[in-house]
């Protein structure tokens, strides 16, 4: 029988002296140093073109630089959030959402457009593994994946591979494309952290069948700087985080419902993060839960 990867590295761990809980704390310390006060670096561009339509007009390459705060949100043994907030001057924009939850076996995995479908895994096939779940920056679904954490020869990275919705660089200036298939590493460096992506630009039609139309290669660079320099955002989180809790609840309750989801692109001409910017931090759970609800199509 064929070895998996999560077997060969329990295999290596029992042999390296690391226990299985010595090796879930590194795992740990490695999701929770990827928290704090960082100078980033994003560099996006095009590679290998695979579509033959001499019409087609690849996406211009990018590179971005921005100030952003991650904010440890919850710390448990088998679960870790980090809140990420993007500082424009002193302007804050919550931004992406990470979640690490160990062995996890339930997942929403992105299909097409505004649909996830979810699935289940058994314990086995999650053995030791983390699964990296991202959202929206209105906490809605993004896309998940699930791998084991590999500390060898002082390199500390996370690999894998998953379908995801066009990225907000993509989705405002293409329509040709509807899946990005990611291959995100984290890893974590003296400096910061890297997060190195090798994805693919999908055509994917009604009945699941996809079409490439071409690769591209994503770098993004985070350097650790004081948190100091980050403080409009401890301050902006601290008076906001009322309100997001409510909204992560809620849409717990849907994720909890164990079923595919498929959600509305806007509700009276307006989208999911539009109506939830605007609202007051006092705002209730009954009212965020409402909002919500409006998007849930199942």
């Amino acid at each position: 029988m064929k070895k998996t990867i999560a077997t060969m590295l329990l295999a290596f761990i029992s042999v390296s002296g690391f226990t299985q809980d010595n090796k879930k704390q590194e795992d740990a310390k490695a999701i929770k140093s990827m928290c704090g006060c960082y100078e980033i670096e994003f560099n996006f561009a095009e590679t290998f073109r695979v579509t033959k339509d001499e019409n087609y007009k690849p996406s211009p390459s990018k590179r971005q630089f921005g100030l952003e705060w991650a904010e440890l949100v919850e710390d448990s043994p088998n679960k870790i959030v980090i809140q990420h907030l993007l500082i424009i001057d002193t302007m804050i924009i919550k931004h992406w959402r990470q979640d690490w939850e160990f062995e996890n076996t339930k997942f929403y995995q992105f299909y097409k457009d505004k649909t996830w479908k979810f699935q289940t895994l058994p314990a086995t096939a999650v053995k030791g593994q983390w699964t990296q779940r991202v959202f929206q920056v209105d906490d809605s679904p993004r896309y998940e994946g699930t791998a084991s954490w590999v500390h060898v020869d002082g390199r500390h990275f996370w690999t894998d591979k998953t379908d995801a919705p066009l990225p907000r660089r993509e989705h405002t200036i293409r329509s040709d494309y509807n899946v990005l298939n990611r291959t995100n590493t984290h890893e974590i460096t003296s400096f910061g952290w890297i997060h190195d992506q090798n994805n693919a630009k999908i055509v994917r039609d009604d009945a699941g069948k996809d079409k490439v139309l071409t690769y591209e290669k994503g770098y993004d660079i985070y350097t650790k700087v004081d948190d100091s320099r980050c403080k409009v955002a401890q301050q902006f989180w601290a008076k906001n985080k009322n309100l997001w809790k409510n909204v992560r609840d809620k849409w717990q309750s849907v994720y909890a419902r164990g079923k595919d989801l498929n959600l509305q692109a806007k509700v009276d001409g307006k989208q999911l993060y539009e109506i939830l910017f605007d609202l007051d931090p006092t705002t209730s759970k009954a009212e965020t839960d409402k909002v919500i609800d409006s998007f849930v199509k199942s």
